[in-house]
């Protein structure tokens, strides 16, 4: 049945396709336009009608499944619930939230509160707390607790090798306020363009847009950023994830870290090294040092406290050369007055006592056996797939077959309760990207990654 529905979406918008359909069916149903019981045009036909990917609509529907506003039957099509109402409008969810109602979430950047170490935090925090004088409770410095700072720079130079003094390092409020600084610093500076890695952040390409720079997808493989891409694109600025690519896992190999560094000293180019893991890393051998190492002139090493503790904290760093870090503090005093104080000295302390590496080592040991997990799970439930990447974060990129419809199985999964994010929410271009699921592992129990995997394959069977 060719179903029409009366339907546009906006492609130069900031938000993404697949919320605006979302919305605007969520919309129709609030306004009564929408009713009950009706039948929507599949996911195919409003695709073409829209001319957009149909995993974009294939997404939309199944979030609005979940969230329970359309139901989908075999044979029946996808319609308007029948108990639904007016009054029973959700907010329309993020691109990191959860799904509700799902019984396994395997979407990533899910979080590791289960392993945050609170009675570490607390004797740190309540240390902190009697001992402070007069100045943790005045206006902190723009740029970072001193004591902080010190720390910071001993531990980044002792774990990723990273080439900064106290005075070159700043804190943050989350990589987001790092990222927006930089974007504001170089829009002063006349750069209007931000290289940016494909697959990538859907969310980070967004948010460059947003904050007034155009990002330019550049190809990822499995040696990590193509280079030579960069080096012909005329940018003068590029985000890059190398120890651990977001979302593939592939690391920056020895060459193209070179090549990249080349690129920045011949072009005085900046790059921005979003380090995001935190310090998980599991796999056979070494972790990769920083980039930034190589070439500290021409390189903003960012960190941030979001994976390997809690992304509530709004706990960051950078390391940037000096004159660049002076303008950063100069843009971010038009905004805010600093880092919350008595977090930023609980910090320093779980670094000072070396209970960070404690907890790391617990944290990357709990990983470790869940992607393990993944693993199994894969060979056994998905025959044709593979996870492939370093093991490191909180995600693991699974490799489909060719021949796999990733938007069918990323929808039939969550009507089946299984919500799982396919690869091509993550590419500039989605049509063009192979099939493969994005899984967040690290905070579900070993039992639940297998149920998920088992359903998965029911999924695909059926």
């Amino acid at each position: 049945m060719a179903l029409h529905m009366a339907m546009d979406v906006v492609r130069d918008s900031h938000v993404s396709l697949t919320a605006q359909i979302q919305n605007f069916i969520k919309m129709e149903i609030g306004d009564g336009i929408l009713h009950p019981g009706t039948r929507l045009p599949s996911s195919r036909r409003l695709a073409d009608d829209l001319d957009v990917s149909r995993s974009v609509v294939v997404e939309a529907y199944g979030q609005l499944v979940a969230e329970g506003y359309l139901e989908a039957a075999q044979g029946a099509g996808t319609r308007v619930v029948q108990h639904l109402t007016g009054r029973e409008i959700v907010p329309t969810l993020l691109e990191e939230s959860r799904a509700p109602g799902a019984r396994w979430d395997l979407l990533p950047g899910g979080g590791n509160l289960f392993a945050f170490p609170r009675r570490e935090w607390l004797a740190c925090y309540e240390r902190v707390l009697w001992s402070a004088g007069p100045a943790a409770h005045a206006y902190p410095p723009l740029a970072g607790d001193p004591g902080l700072r010190i720390e910071l720079a001993r531990y980044l130079g002792r774990t990723r090798g990273v080439r900064a003094a106290p005075e070159d390092v700043a804190v943050v409020a989350g990589f987001s306020q790092a990222l927006a600084l930089l974007c504001g610093v170089l829009r002063e500076q006349g750069v209007e363009a931000l290289g940016t890695e494909d697959p990538g952040h859907p969310g980070q390409r967004q948010f460059v847009r947003e904050s007034g720079l155009r990002p330019v997808p550049l190809p990822v493989d499995d040696l990590g950023l193509d280079v030579e891409a960069l080096a012909v694109s005329g940018l003068r600025a590029v985000l890059i994830t190398p120890a651990h690519q977001y979302p593939t896992g592939a690391t920056l190999c020895a060459e193209r870290r070179e090549a990249l560094v080349r690129w920045a000293r011949d072009t005085g180019g900046l790059i921005i090294e979003d380090d995001y893991d935190g310090g998980l890393w599991y796999g056979r051998g070494p972790r990769p040092l920083a980039l930034q190492r190589l070439a500290p002139e021409h390189v903003v090493y960012a960190g941030t406290a979001s994976k390997s503790l809690a992304p509530g904290l709004r706990l960051g760093w950078i390391a940037a050369p000096a004159e660049l870090l002076a303008r950063l503090l100069r843009v971010r005093a038009r905004h805010d007055l600093g880092t919350e104080t008595l977090t930023q000295l609980a910090f320093a302390e779980l670094l000072r006592c070396g209970l960070l590496d404690r907890h790391l080592r617990r944290l990357n040991a709990h990983a470790r056996s869940r992607r393990h997990t993944l693993e199994e799970a894969v060979r056994r439930y998905l025959p044709g797939a593979s996870v492939t990447g370093a093991a490191a974060g909180l995600h693991s990129y699974v490799r489909l077959p060719r021949h796999t419809d990733e938007a069918a199985l990323v929808a039939g999964a969550l009507c089946a309760s299984v919500a799982v994010r396919g690869a091509a929410a993550f590419h500039a271009r989605p049509s063009a990207a192979p099939p493969a699921l994005v899984v967040g592992h690290a905070h579900l129990p070993r039992s639940g990654i297998t149920e998920a995997l088992r359903i998965l394959r029911a999924v695909r069977s059926g």
